[in-house]
């Protein structure tokens, strides 16, 4: 059985085994020490920073995290360029910013990505919620974010990608909508 487990913090012991469950999915660092240098040194230490992880009895085979987004970070300024302007000034800033959600090959299709996107999410004081993932309507990780009730907000900062957003209801919150959904 799998478990899952949150944190808005990770003690550096734990750094490498993220990077073993990052690189088997994403390969898009050389190593472990670019990686850190490049994204998870920065990404760890920003405000509202959350992690979750799922492990098979002691092995973790999954992660997603997080935290939040604001003005004058990499992701945030350029989506900003992207988005329709009117889109742009509803939903970026002070949103919760889901940057990955990574699942071992091994434990795919057991709900590990869903169960992960729960427990992240769970008790957020955020409002708005963003991601980018691709712009194919049958990637299983886009499938999932939509099965999830996130919505397509416009194109996203590279090739083949979307920027998708949703909305965590709150007693006396009315929702607003995404302006338009594309693909």
């Amino acid at each position: 059985m799998v478990r899952f487990r949150c944190d808005e913090s990770v003690p550096p012991e734990d750094h490498a085994e993220l990077w073993t469950v990052y690189a088997s999915v994403f390969g898009d660092y050389s190593d472990y020490q670019t990686w850190r240098e490049a994204v998870w040194d920065k990404h760890s230490v920003r405000e509202g920073f959350r992690l979750a992880r799922a492990y098979d009895v002691d092995v973790l085979v999954g992660f997603a995290y997080g935290y939040t987004g604001e003005a004058g970070q990499w992701w945030t300024d350029n989506v900003r360029r992207v988005l329709e302007p009117d889109v742009a000034e509803t939903w970026l800033g002070g949103h919760f910013e889901l940057v990955s959600i990574g699942v071992s090959h091994a434990a795919r299709h057991r709900g590990v990505g869903r169960g992960l996107m729960h427990v992240i999410l769970e008790g957020l004081p955020h409002e708005r919620l963003l991601l980018m993932t691709s712009s194919d309507p049958s990637d299983p990780a886009r499938r999932l974010y939509a099965s999830e009730g996130w919505h397509v907000l416009g194109p996203g900062i590279g090739a083949e990608t979307v920027i998708m957003g949703h909305r965590l209801e709150r007693a006396g919150h009315n929702s607003i909508p995404t302006h338009r959904h594309m693909g």
